[in-house]
This record gives C-alpha cells, structure tokens and sequence, in this order.
C-alpha cells in the first residue's frame, strides 16, 4: 500500500506530498492545477518511460519519492533481488529525471534500473489512465484481463507452458542455424577429412624436414667435408706419406717428455705435467673422432635421391597445411577435433528433432488446458461484469468474452481473447475498442477492476480519468463502484466530478498560486468545511454559499447512504 507520494519541480508542482488513506483517496482541483502530475509522479516511481518535458521550467532535475508498507513476501524478494532493503516494514522508491532526459531509480536504496524498477512497479501499483483505456482495446490486454481472472491454476499452467515454448524457440533456432549450414558443414568435412588423408598417406614426423635437409646438406657437400676432416686428422696424427710433419700429437708428447723431465728436479713443475697430460688425452681423442666422422662421409647417392624424394612430399604437406612438419602435425590435431565436432552436429540434429517433437507434444497439451480454462473463466467473468454495468449507468449493456483457437501455437497458447460489447439490446455485441465510447469504457474498465478485486487484488489502483465523458447520476455510480473496488484495497483517483469525489475516504486539492511566469501547485488534504468548499467549487457554485455548501453536503450524504447500502 501507498504510504506516501513525495514530488519535486514536477511539471506546475514545486513541491507536494500525498499521504493516501487505506481506502479511497481523490484528488482534485482547477484545471491547470497539476492533478495529472500526481499519476505522473506515481507512473515514474513505478518504472514507467520518463518524459523530460514534465521536469519543471527552470529546473534541472525533478525528483519524485514513494514509501509503500505492509509489504507481501513476493515484493520483499524482488526488492532483495535488486540489491534493496526494506525497513521497518517499509520500501522506498526514488525516481530522478533531469531537463536533459537522464533517468535513474532507487529501490530500497540500491540504484537499479528501469526495467527492474517497471516490474517492481506494476506489482506495487496499478495505474488507469487515458493509455490503458486505449490498451483494454487491444487483444494483447483482453487476454491478460481474462487470465487474470482466471486465478492460480491458469497462471501455473501459462508458466509451464511458457518455460516449453520459450525452450523450443531455442532448439528451433539451433536447429535452424545447423540445418541451414548443413551444406558447409559437409564441405568442411570433406576438406578436412581430404586433408587427414593426405597427411596420413605421407606420414611425417616432428621435425623430419629439418633434419633430411641437413642430412641432404652433408650427402652433397661430402668430398669437400672429407678433405677439411682428412687435414685435422693430419694436423693432430701426422701424415704417413710426410715424415717431415710436425702433428700435434708428436709435439704434445715432446712437451709432456719434458715437463716431466722438469718435475723431476721440480716438484713445483707437477702441475704442468698434468695439463700437459690433458691436453694430449684431448688431442687423442678429438683425433679418433675426426677420424670416425670422416669414415661415416661416404658419398651415397641412393640416399641422396631418397631424402630429396622425401623432402618433396614433405613439401608438398607444408606448402597446405602448415610452415614446418611441426605445423602440419598440429594442424592433423585440430582437423581431427573439428572433423569430430562436425560429425557431433549431424548427431545434434537428430537429438534436437526427437525433442522437439516431446516439447510439441507438450505444448500442445498444455494449451488444450489453457483453452479449457479460459473459456470456462470467460462465461463467468462476462456474466460477472455485466452484472455490475447496470449500476454504472448502462443497465442494457452486455460484455462476452471470446475464446477462439487459433490453430498455431503462440507465446499464451493457441487462442485468440477478445472482448465484445454491447450497449444496447438491440445490437449484437461488437469489438470492444469499435463499439464503445471513452465514458463506456471508462466504465468497462472500472466495472472489470471491480470483479476482479472480489478475486482478491492487493495493489494500489490508481484512476486517471476515469470519469471522462459522464456526469450527474452516473457519476455517482462511479463514484460507489471506486468506493466498493476500495473496500478490497487501496484506490487512488483523480477527478473532476464531485459525484466521485463525495465519496472519497481521503480527499486531497491540489491549489495553485500564480507568480509572474511560475505556476507553484501544492497537496492539501481537506476535511469538514474545506472538503465541502472544494465540492462546491467542483459542481460550479461559489465555494462558501451557503446553497452551493448545502449541497455539497447532500452530495456527501447520498453517497454515504450509497456507501452503507
């Protein structure tokens, strides 16, 4: 419930507070006063779309402010979903809209956003202005008035089905998305498998290239890689054929002969017979593999052939697939794991065709359900609301709600809702948004609200002109429909009739001071004299006479009497 709607520099109103009553509050005043901004600032609180133009002339931010108390379970867990804290049993909702058109909300103290403040809002708040009026004309909004009706079982059964529609919308477009590229799948497939193949027939190994090139590289440079080894080999051995060659290995044997001759006299000279020692053991071996090396230099030309035959169909891999056999390897890994998930995707489609066909099945059961329950709550609310338009000044007229099966299955089911009206006995009823004037459905609407409260609705209901288009009696018809609709709840409403406003619980004028080019615009709550005054005022007589004062009165009994009835 409401507990109070603060509002700053909102369109003429500089400042106001509304303190609602449980039951039903109006809201009055001259024209050009602000009344409207009153649901204004309640639509901003509740996540609505934010106009900059209401922000007030000369103000760079407008700022409206609404506690709620005595909360339910549902709305305390979605305030802690968005980050809120309710305290003390009590939420507050702040809405703040600069000249400039940035918006921000705050739930709970917690900053949030637009859509999560909306739907926050709409469990808080009802609102019926001109634009719902126009929506309970669309089949969209006649369907949601009769599910609505409808209870818990339908709405249970609309979750369900809804979870399975929403689910099969996204198999059939994976499903759409695999089919539709079925072409290039099997292309790719193809391709990689063509690539596996080849790379299998060859059958490379990491780093192949690299070492057959320098194989191949030492095969063909052989006669020249001999003459250097032969004449190391000299250099460190000596030269059989050339006795007057001094090898290494002879002149570190000299040098060992007389470091040790020298160590003989000198034990201080040890040192160096030992690095002479190493150094001949080095010689002797680098000898025996340079002489090794040099054997394995045999010219072989069949081997020769075999590499450059090799290194070509190595090549031929590297020039598809990859700079080196390192690359082409990894590339075989990748195409296999690729190849294996194209191949999953043919397995996929057939998994999401069998689901498919159990959500079809599934969906097309719950809708039957859906149907049946609709049209057993469509004959009885449509009775129940013609029932009431009789005390809202139509005694003929007559609401049908109509189910038809639409034969597709679609977001709500497989039905069509629409509302037909009549306001005579003479016509069959018509489409609602077709047939009917503002003031008739300014009176369907609140005829609806009405049976639908006895259904047990718990929100703040908030009326924007829904007096539009009546007056006199059937005002006060109106009147006591707002008075019995808040006696399930809390209702709201700004008017223009006093018929209406007589038979507020809590009546508030929204006055107005003119100061030069500034209309400034404040909530007062009026009681006794002063409530009778602005009725007066409301019906065109003088505020303080005493006829106009007495039948204000009159007007507040009769509708007390109407009330107690």
């Amino acid at each position: 419930m409401l507990n109070e709607l603060r509002i700053q520099q909102l369109g003429v109103i500089e400042e106001a507070t509304l303190r609602p009553g449980p039951g039903l509050t109006v809201v009055t005043g001259e024209t050009g006063a602000g009344k409207t901004m009153v649901v204004v600032g309640l639509g901003l609180v509740s996540g609505m779309r934010a106009d900059s133009s209401v922000v007030r002339n000369r103000q760079g931010q407008a700022q409206v402010e609404a506690r709620f108390i005595h909360l339910s379970d549902q709305i305390r867990a979605e305030v802690e979903e968005v980050g809120g804290m309710v305290e003390d049993d009590e939420l507050l909702i702040t809405r703040a809209l600069t000249a400039a058109g940035r918006s921000r909300s705050w739930i709970g103290g917690a900053s949030s956003t637009q859509a999560a403040a909306y739907e926050i809002g709409c469990d808080l708040v009802t609102i019926h202005g001109q634009s719902e009026q126009v929506r309970l004309s669309t089949p969209e909004r006649q369907r949601q008035v009769l599910d609505r009706a409808a209870g818990p079982e339908l709405a249970t059964v609309l979750d369900e089905y809804r979870t399975r529609f929403d689910q099969r919308k996204v198999l059939e477009a994976e499903l759409g998305d695999l089919q539709n590229s079925a072409r290039e799948r099997a292309r790719e497939a193809d391709m990689l498998a063509f690539g596996l193949a080849e790379i299998e027939k060859v059958g490379p190994t990491q780093g192949e290239d690299t070492a057959l090139e320098e194989e191949a590289k030492r095969l063909q440079d052989a006669d020249e890689l001999r003459s250097h080894a032969y004449g190391a080999i000299v250099a460190l051995a000596g030269d059989d054929e050339n006795s007057e060659s001094l090898p290494v290995l002879s002149l570190l044997a000299t040098a060992h002969k007389a470091l040790r001759a020298t160590a003989n006299h000198d034990p201080g000279a040890e040192e160096l017979v030992n690095q002479a020692s190493e150094l001949s053991a080095l010689a002797a071996d680098l000898a025996g593999k340079t002489s090794s090396y040099l054997a394995d230099l045999v010219a072989d030309p069949v081997r020769l052939e075999w590499i450059e035959t090799r290194l070509a169909e190595l090549k031929y891999l590297t020039r598809k697939y990859g700079e080196d056999t390192e690359a082409v390897l990894a590339w075989a890994r990748d195409a296999e794991t690729r190849l294996a998930q194209l191949t999953d995707s043919d397995e996929r489609i057939a998994a999401l065709e069998t689901r498919l066909i159990t959500l079809n099945e599934e969906l097309n059961d719950h809708s039957g359900r859906i149907t049946s329950l609709r049209t057993q709550t469509a004959a009885r609310l449509g009775a129940q609301i013609t029932q009431e338009l009789p005390a809202l000044a139509m005694p003929y007229a007559r609401l049908e709600f109509v189910v038809t099966p639409t034969g597709e299955l679609g977001p709500w089911g497989a039905d069509a809702v629409a509302m037909l009206f009549t306001a005579n006995p003479e016509t069959e009823p018509a489409p609602l948004g077709k047939v009917a004037s503002g003031g008739e459905l300014s009176r369907v609407r609140l005829a609806i609200e009405v049976v639908l409260a006895d259904s047990g609705t718990d929100q703040t209901f908030v009326f924007d002109e829904v007096d539009a288009g009546i007056g006199g009696a059937v005002g006060l018809h109106v009147g006591h429909r707002l008075a019995r609709l808040a006696a399930q709840g809390q209702v709201i409403v700004v008017t223009h009739l006093a018929q209406v406003a007589a038979f507020a619980d809590t009546h508030y004028v929204l006055t107005k001071t003119e100061d030069g080019e500034v209309t400034a615009s404040g909530l007062e709550n009026v009681t006794g004299q002063a409530r009778l005054a602005e009725l007066a005022r409301m019906m065109g007589g003088l505020d303080h006479s005493e006829s106009s004062v007495a039948h204000a009165q009159e007007l507040v009994d009769q509708a007390h009497l109407m009330k107690s009835a």
